[in-house]
């Protein structure tokens, strides 16, 4: 069974249909999909759908995941009503163990990030013949180089700074971009280089609002001028919080991030910077649409390598990139510390050279 988790991501159709296709050279393997990760076995009546070549041709070039996905509740926290109209969460691990041994899974291939490759290892450790193949546009993982729909997303915002900077130039202000990576300021990093930003704030940097001021006034000539901010959505004034609130979706866990833009703009106004601003966030944009050719290329060494694995009884193990080989290693290694810009890396000492600031 393929399970694609956690938020969507521009590949994840590649990978299953390189998992079918390689599953269709073997004798006795029939490949299914579980609707919407794991809802889908846990669901009354059961969600699955069958994934052969004719059900997979020619997926590879769109965006999504023809069998869903939500990053919402689990096997480990189910969400459900009680009676006062209050909402908990049950764990029906066992439950879904019990069913995928009904339905006579013999493994499954979870693709997700790194929430869905924590449920994955803690499946994995109730006996679960599980594999995990990484995805998140955030490039959040440590345990492999790239995941697939990170250069997409990268790709979609530089060429959103592409169009900020001619409207910029025509009207003499200041754009602001507000781009994904909750904890992780890769897309921004990527899109500020690439797209000639100014200003690039990521969460792993946290910045000094003077200092942003003091960049963005060094643009501006008897306010004539103009400059691209690319800002990641984690990041933070020094001594600051995240730009958050509360989710109130039943079973979504995370802080919902956002509005870290307008703050900026607003703090800049109250500090006296004269010049006009605009603040535009990318939002889900990032996530959608057709993937490059890089991510469909990784994305399908992912799915061929993850049922190769199957194969092998490599469980308990996640598909990783380690330049140039496809390998894998533990799970639990996978999702024992993230993949965070270093402060003193190359690509940020890059960024500097050529006069990007982060505001320090």
């Amino acid at each position: 069974m393929v399970a694609t988790g956690g938020g969507d991501c521009p590949g994840l159709n590649a990978v299953i249909r390189a998992v079918v296709k390689r599953a269709a050279q073997e004798r006795d393997w029939e490949v299914v999909g579980g609707i919407q990760s794991f809802d889908g076995i846990l669901s009354e009546p059961t969600e699955i759908r069958v994934l052969d070549e004719h059900a997979v041709s020619g997926i590879h070039v769109q965006g999504g995941t023809i069998i869903g996905t939500t990053n919402k509740g689990g096997p480990f926290a189910w969400p459900i009503r009680q009676a006062d109209g209050t909402w908990t969460t049950v764990d029906r691990s066992d439950e879904m163990l019990r069913k995928l041994q009904f339905l006579g899974i013999d493994a499954v291939i979870s693709v997700g990030g790194d929430g869905s490759q924590r449920i994955s290892q803690a499946l994995f450790e109730k006996g679960l013949n599980i594999i995990g193949v990484p995805k998140t546009i955030d490039n959040d993982l440590s345990s492999t180089d790239f995941t697939f729909g990170f250069q997409t997303a990268v790709q979609i915002a530089t060429e959103a700074v592409d169009k900020l900077v001619t409207t910029a130039a025509s009207h003499n202000r200041v754009l602001v971009l507000e781009v994904m990576g909750r904890n992780a300021g890769w897309i921004a990093l990527h899109a500020a280089i690439a797209g000639g930003a100014e200003v690039c704030l990521i969460p792993e940097i946290p910045y000094d609002i003077a200092k942003v001021q003091e960049r963005l006034e060094k643009r501006f000539n008897r306010g004539k001028g103009h400059a691209i901010v690319v800002i990641a959505e984690g990041a933070m004034p020094r001594g600051g919080e995240i730009t958050s609130a509360k989710s109130d979706e039943i079973g979504y866990q995370n802080l919902r991030l956002g509005g870290v833009a307008h703050k900026l703009v607003h703090d800049l106004k109250t500090r006296g910077f004269e010049a006009d601003m605009r603040e535009t966030v990318l939002g889900h944009l990032q996530r959608g649409g057709i993937p490059v050719a890089y991510d469909r290329v990784l994305a399908t060494q992912f799915g061929v390598k993850a049922f190769e694995m199957v194969l092998e009884e490599r469980f308990g193990e996640m598909v990783a990139y380690r330049h140039p080989n496809i390998i894998s290693v533990p799970l639990v290694e996978a999702v024992m510390q993230p993949n965070l810009v270093d402060p003193e890396g190359s690509l940020v000492s890059t960024a500097r050279g050529v006069g990007i600031s982060f505001g320090v």
